[in-house]
């Protein structure tokens, strides 16, 4: 009878419990009554969490009436509710407004920003500090708070087809660009100089390409239309499309997860995001896909030898008990990493280290060249890299994009629990899973259809074009599904502001002029040609298309053209380029609204929101600055 009691008190004790579950949900806003995805939002004092998705909406489970939530996004103040019996909470996130201390007012000059990005989490404009959104150094502030660093990019300018007939570039499927924009603008900040990278802003969002139905990894289509911030000139656009293939056929991978745990990754939007982020893709891996875990911080250790992915809780408790502290041995952390991988190499599988930091490498071998060499030499052995960026403050963005550049690998930037869910599930296989390496573009233009071109974004990505056909030089990967876009303007031949673009030099004394009657008359644009290797292989292959037809009105293009010119133009307009014609934020609007399409995750919504919110910084600026 004891024996029965307790257990009928157990069970009581249980459904009671059960029972007193509360399901809420809500949305979550700013003052001015718009939604802000990503928010997270905890259950005080438990690992129970969830994040808001794209239209600010929010459900969570809590034990009983006496929880409290906890509603935290970066540069907003944190609210505490206590949920008593609601089960609808809606809740409103003041901006956390930081004045700096030394403000200097000495004017702004409008082609350059500056690149402070951490000092100041939210920026409150008509402050009598004077605080910059962007612009020269009319700002004095504390450099210690942000040590940001970017590479820098000078835009790509027009080429005269009778000079430079061949446009020669390696393939980006990078999307950190883009994350790290909307990170600087969901702060209330326009990004800074070097930040924007306009081919990852259009290779963020999935195109609605064909599958390729023959022996090539990918897919290649083409569209010609008008340019829509010039009339006078057009717009190409060239698209690739991986092959996709479903995770149970994917080959075995032997991951190695190389994690950053020094004392710069204690804020909540670092090692606590990176470590939701891993247990993501943990509950991603299958039987025969194996994980080991590298730590650094003042020094490098293994702290999971390869563990199954049958094994999840092991590897999960591994990633929970991870706490950071210390300086950052990142050299010495990748080489544990590569060792780590080598010993446990699968022959015909994803051998791959995945790199989580926010980029600060400083001590040990830290170097931008010793890192690239180290990264260069190993992919040569079959051990490719992946790179995720975390934080803000220190962000090392022009080390972690050569590191994956060199690393046979793709680069994201994770500001939020729903990019970790992109990235590391929805777009699984393309971020893991190589399909084709060392991809090329070489492009031929006609004279007798084309005065001069330039290619939009990939200024960091181009090659000599003799390298084309030098298989010893490094180039691009696409993964499994993965689409990627490339964007030209173009001037015809009869452009009625050609002078304005095309700048003339005196003729030359030793060279035969070439002229449009050199070249054989023809109706083709331009010739499209490709190389790629198997990620095996080490002889590229070659694919040739030929590119002619009628130009159609933009109106009449493709959702897929029309949006990838939005996404350009919203670039365009954030790098300050010189070639925006006539374009302005609520044109890009505009457009981007009736291209988006099918759109099941939000994500073409939500550049439309963020192109408003840059729309009003810098109205903000023009205010400053008059």
């Amino acid at each position: 009878m004891r024996r029965l009691a307790i257990l009928l008190s157990l069970i009581l004790l249980i459904t009671t419990q059960m029972f007193s579950q509360i399901t809420v949900s809500g949305k979550v806003s700013d003052e001015s009554g718009q939604e802000i995805p990503g928010v997270s939002v905890n259950v005080k004092g438990s690992s129970i969490g969830t994040v808001t998705d794209i239209k600010g909406e929010y459900k969570i489970s809590v034990r009983d009436e006496k929880a409290v939530l906890v509603y935290s996004f970066v540069g907003m103040k944190t609210e505490e509710v206590k949920v008593k019996r609601q089960t609808v909470i809606n809740v409103v996130l003041k901006d956390d407004v930081v004045e700096l201390e030394e403000c200097l007012s000495i004017g702004y000059a409008p082609q350059k920003k500056s690149t402070f990005t951490g000092a100041v989490s939210r920026v409150m404009y008509g402050s009598s500090s004077g605080i910059m959104i962007r612009g020269q150094a009319s700002v004095a502030y504390d450099q210690a708070f942000n040590t940001e660093s970017y590479a820098g990019i000078s835009e790509n300018g027009y080429k005269q087809v009778t000079k430079e007939p061949l446009s020669t570039f390696s393939v980006d499927v990078d999307r950190a660009s883009y994350t790290n924009i909307r990170r600087f603008l969901n702060q209330g900040q326009l990004p800074p100089e070097g930040s924007v990278r306009v081919e990852e802003m259009i290779n963020y969002f999935n195109y609605d390409y064909k599958q390729p139905t023959n022996e090539h990894p990918f897919a290649v289509g083409s569209e010609l239309a008008t340019c829509p911030w010039n009339d006078e000139h057009y717009l190409l656009k060239v698209g690739l499309k991986g092959k996709e293939i479903e995770k149970d056929n994917l080959p075995p991978s032997n991951l190695v997860f190389l994690i950053d745990v020094s004392g710069s990754m204690g804020a909540s939007n670092k090692l606590p995001l990176l470590k939701s982020s891993f247990r993501l893709l943990v509950n991603e891996l299958r039987e025969d896909d194996y994980v080991s875990i590298v730590v650094y911080a003042g020094a490098a250790g293994l702290v999971l030898e390869p563990t199954s992915g049958a094994n999840k809780k092991q590897i999960l408790d591994a990633l929970d008990r991870l706490q950071s502290g210390g300086s950052t041995a990142g050299g010495a952390g990748l080489k544990l990493a590569y060792a780590t991988a080598k010993e446990h190499f699968v022959e015909d599988g994803n051998n791959r280290i995945i790199l989580a930091t926010d980029g600060d490498f400083n001590v040990g071998q830290s170097s931008n060249a010793s890192m690239e060499d180290l990264v260069a030499k190993e992919r040569d052995n079959g051990i490719f890299m992946t790179v995720l960026g975390f934080g803000m403050g220190n962000y090392k963005d022009d080390r972690m994009e050569i590191i994956a550049d060199k690393g046979n690998g793709n680069y994201a930037y994770i500001d939020n629990l729903q990019e970790a869910q992109k990235t590391l599930v929805s777009e699984f296989g393309g971020t893991l899973f190589t399909i084709a390496k060392d991809v090329k573009f070489q492009i031929e233009f006609n004279p007798q259809k084309v005065l001069a071109y330039r290619l939009i974004g990939y200024e960091n990505r181009l090659l000599n074009d003799e390298d084309f056909n030098d298989d010893t030089k490094d180039a691009g990967e696409i993964g499994a599904g993965h689409t990627v876009t490339a964007l030209y303007e173009i001037i015809p031949q009869g452009a009625k502001d050609a002078k304005e673009w095309v700048k003339s030099v005196d003729k030359l004394k030793y060279q035969k002029k070439q002229t449009r009657r050199n070249v054989e008359t023809n109706d083709e644009w331009l010739t499209l040609k490709l190389r790629y290797k198997q990620p095996d292989g080490s002889k590229s292959q070659l694919m040739t298309y030929a590119i002619k037809g009628e130009v159609d009105e933009f109106k009449s293009a493709s959702d897929d053209f029309r949006f990838a010119a939005s996404v350009a133009g919203f670039g365009m307009l954030l790098s300050e380029s010189k070639y925006t014609g006539n374009l302005n934020y609520d044109e890009i609007i505009n457009m981007a609204k009736a291209s988006r399409g099918e759109d099941e995750d939000g994500f073409k919504a939500e550049m439309i929101r963020l192109i408003k919110t840059a729309k009003s910084l810098d109205e903000q600026l023009t205010m400053l600055n008059d």
